[in-house]
């Protein structure tokens, strides 16, 4: 990437930063120096609880609540020094020359409000643009980081759009002003594999054409060292240690560094599908929409889960991997078909259910922050499916809620009296766990719920999962994007495209050549470990789709076609009304 190597936009020294918990201060950043020219991208990685985020928002000039910035502390933005710049200079500040993308899109936006007006705010509030342009500005942007329908998606209300769509959303947010400094808190975090290579490239391509600097705070590797000029790795609110970006990934110098490029070692054993016995759950022919909407969101779909299996259900954002979930949960009624659990027909709405329909399915969600009540402790968390699903009170729910955080790895003496807000984000997804082992499942939907964790907590959660399973005899249905995820978890796959399956089998024969043409779109958009890896990418989407516009690009030619454009475009050159078009392929089940 280009970039002022003389123009020192964001300096920071000696940052110290310290919250309070548990009655007294406690350090969180310790003297931390950073330093962002015009244009450059600085990439901050380290495992949960390092300090990335707060270190992100502390360049705005801003703490969270329950912390403050030590004396002795310099930022310095622009000449300005923002540790004793009034408010009201920094609010003139954020949202017009520094913007913020935050991790959780669900919670960042007003769930009242429409995404336009809310896309519209900062432009007006600063005085950059009247609504009429904001509008106009909004749907283009829409449009170049591929929104679908972007001159009426900025009309719907936040829930109304898949998460990876309210964070492509969020994105556009943040560049409404066209600020000098965007910090991007996990910006892709929620997005599929197809998705994030064009949201990449589009944070990219505004970086670089409006000089624009960044800080990428990151979990995922790979899809740093496409972003970053620079990388600092922190721990413990420590620089550990900091260096371009190819020097950094070819001969990292410190052990723990090391330690973050050799993560996701973790593989279950796959388990042989045992069809002697009924399966837990099986989806039949299952055709679904939403309400005031004409189109469905599943077509046909149709699988099993057996006991102690995992099936992975992967496909980009809006294919219906959720909605499939809130079929079987009784959430969403659907048109046709049926869910059977344990050879028992169940009521496709869930208040038709009976207790015990109701406590053999559970789910954990995306994101444990919204998931989880902030004003409750711990203990009523948990407790409650004990309460309600068991009927369980006194000494037989405390020794019950013990196990359950026994069995979870958080001693109950220092957690169970915690507020959520008091934990870090793989504890809190911790307690979600916990939450739906207290109903004594069957069957539990995990719904992208190690998406949000950096990767060393987002292992640790899958060897618990896998302990879980093996101890308890449960089926999961593993709901994610990440194929990594994937192969160290599943022991089958599905594969969604458009509400329908396109492929499903062992994991083996999924991942294993010859692919089905989407499922090979979805492994060749993994982001490697190279930094030139997404400029090879869209180099060479952009001079095959040129070739096709120029009539030199058999359509039959599947697998490039799909390669160089998203998904939407297999849908609109093969679906019919009424037709589903399939190439051969093994395991191909529609």
């Amino acid at each position: 990437m280009k970039f002022d190597s003389d123009g020192c936009l964001l300096e920071i020294k000696n940052l110290q930063i310290e919250g309070f918990s548990e009655g007294r201060w406690h350090d969180i950043v310790n003297g931390v120096d950073l330093t962002l020219k015009r244009g450059e991208v600085l990439g901050l990685i380290g495992e949960s609880g390092a300090g990335k985020s707060t270190i992100g928002i502390a360049a705005m000039g801003y703490c969270k609540a329950g912390c403050r910035i030590k004396p002795g502390s310099s930022i310095k933005f622009d000449g300005m020094e923002l540790t004793t710049a009034s408010e009201e200079d920094k609010r003139r500040l954020r949202g017009a020359r520094i913007a913020y993308v935050a991790q959780s899109a669900d919670a960042a936006f007003n769930p009242a409000h429409k995404l336009i007006d809310q896309f519209s705010e900062s432009v007006i509030q600063h005085g950059v643009g009247s609504r009429e342009q904001a509008y106009a500005d909004a749907k283009d942007l829409y449009s170049k980081i591929r929104m679908p329908e972007p001159d009426t998606i900025g009309f719907r209300y936040p829930h109304q759009v898949s998460g990876g769509q309210l964070q492509r959303a969020m994105t556009a947010m943040a560049l409404s002003c066209r600020p000098d400094l965007i910090v991007f808190d996990e910006p892709t975090t929620a997005l599929d594999v197809t998705t994030q290579i064009e949201v990449l490239a589009t944070i990219r391509d505004i970086v670089e054409l409006f000089n624009t600097s960044a800080i990428y705070i990151s979990h995922d590797l790979a899809v740093v060292a496409q972003m970053a000029d620079k990388i600092v790795v922190l721990r413990y609110g420590e620089l550990v240690e900091e260096a371009e970006t190819r020097a950094m990934l070819d001969n990292p110098k410190e052990d723990y560094t090391k330690t973050l490029w050799a993560v996701r070692t973790f593989k279950k054993p796959t388990v042989a599908q045992c069809t002697d016995y009924d399966p837990v759950v099986r989806v039949n022919n299952i055709t679904a929409k939403y309400p005031k909407t004409s189109n469905p969101v599943l077509t046909d779909v149709d699988f099993e889960v057996y006991r102690q299996e995992t099936v992975a259900i992967v496909g980009e954002s809006g294919s219906g991997k959720s909605t499939a979930a809130r079929v079987i949960t009784g959430l969403l009624p659907p048109l046709q078909g049926s869910v059977v659990l344990d050879g028992e027909t169940l009521p496709p709405d869930y208040h038709d259910r009976s207790i015990a329909q109701l406590q053999a399915v559970q789910m954990i969600y995306q994101m444990a922050d919204t998931a989880i009540n902030p004003r409750h402790k711990i203990r009523k968390i948990v407790g409650r499916p004990l309460s309600f699903y068991l009927g369980m009170a006194g000494d037989e729910k405390q020794r019950r809620l013990n196990d359950l955080m026994n069995m979870i790895e958080m001693d109950p003496k220092q957690f169970l009296d915690r507020y959520p807000d008091e934990l870090s984000g793989g504890q809190k997804q911790r307690i979600c766990i916990a939450r739906a082992l207290a109903a004594n499942p069957k069957f539990i939907i995990c719904d992208e719920i190690t998406s949000a964790l950096d990767q060393l907590v987002a292992e640790g959660i899958l060897r618990l999962l896998d302990r879980l399973q093996r101890e308890l005899g449960l089926a999961y249905m593993f709901i994610t994007h990440d194929l990594a995820t994937v192969r160290a978890i599943a022991d089958r796959i599905i594969v969604m495209l458009e509400g329908r399956i396109v492929e499903q089998g062992e994991k083996t024969a999924v991942l294993e050549p010859p692919h089905h043409e989407y499922t090979e779109l979805l492994l060749s958009s993994v982001p490697e470990m190279n930094p030139d890896w997404l400029d090879k990418i869209m180099a060479q989407r952009t001079s095959q789709k040129s070739m096709q516009s120029a009539g030199n690009w058999p359509v039959e030619n599947t697998l490039l076609t799909l390669f160089v454009s998203t998904c939407r475009f297999v849908r609109d050159q093969y679906w019919r009304p009424g037709h589903w078009w399939n190439a051969p392929s093994k395991q191909s089940t529609q």
